[in-house]
């Protein structure tokens, strides 16, 4: 028996997890948005050519650590990661779709541990920020079959770039040897390719689901 919402219409079984993941993704979309802003803007002399992660800390010899941009960094991961756990939660018990629902654990979990592990706790903050980025362009392709529409196709763009500059990072460094082609944007302006394109899907896809009154018109 389904129950009644207040303007007398019949909620239907899913309405209610499909409205939680979306609120929670725009949340953490905003959560991660401004976090780092926030946490940039209170750095001292802080430039975007910098890597993500310095704002919760530099790398080892000589960590540089400063206050409070690194405990609101860390936090945003934090709580951003959280929130897409929660997502990732309400997401599996509306929709059929598995190997989605695993991926966006896998980015949660991910996300956190960048929080947990700041950039002086080696090796451990490298491989979730790693994690982070290949399982977020992965996850943000993976959405691709569950929205329908010109939305699916902002979703393969989205995932597709991000996951693109990343793997471009590997084959100059590794395979080529030679400068990246957008070694002119500095090793920050890179990961911010790889970053932010997760970060608008992030937003995105809650807003997508938040926009659906009746999870039996979307197409999953």
């Amino acid at each position: 028996m389904t129950d009644s919402t207040p303007d007398g219409t019949r909620a239907r079984p899913g309405d209610s997890e499909v409205s939680i993941a979306g609120f929670s993704m725009v949340l953490s979309g905003f959560v991660a948005f401004m976090g780092i802003i926030t946490a940039e803007v209170l750095y001292p002399n802080y430039s975007t050519r910098q890597d993500i992660s310095d704002l919760g800390s530099t790398r080892p010899p000589d960590p540089i650590i400063h206050e409070p941009s690194a405990t609101i960094f860390n936090s945003t991961m934090l709580v951003t990661g959280v929130l897409v756990l929660v997502a990732a939660y309400f997401v599996y018990r509306a929709m059929d779709r598995r190997d989605f629902s695993v991926g966006l654990v896998i980015f949660g979990v991910s996300i956190f541990g960048v929080g947990v592990f700041p950039g002086n706790v080696t090796p451990w903050h490298g491989l979730f920020a790693l994690l982070t980025f290949f399982s977020g362009g992965i996850t943000v392709i993976l959405s691709s079959r569950v929205v329908s529409g010109p939305f699916s196709v902002l979703c393969g763009l989205f995932g597709g770039i991000s996951l693109l500059v990343l793997v471009s990072v590997f084959v100059y460094g590794l395979v080529i040897g030679g400068p990246h082609p957008l070694a002119f944007l500095g090793s920050g302006g890179i990961e911010r390719w790889v970053v932010y394109p997760l970060v608008l899907w992030i937003l995105a896809f809650g807003g997508y689901l938040l926009g659906i009154a009746d999870i039996d018109s979307a197409s999953f």
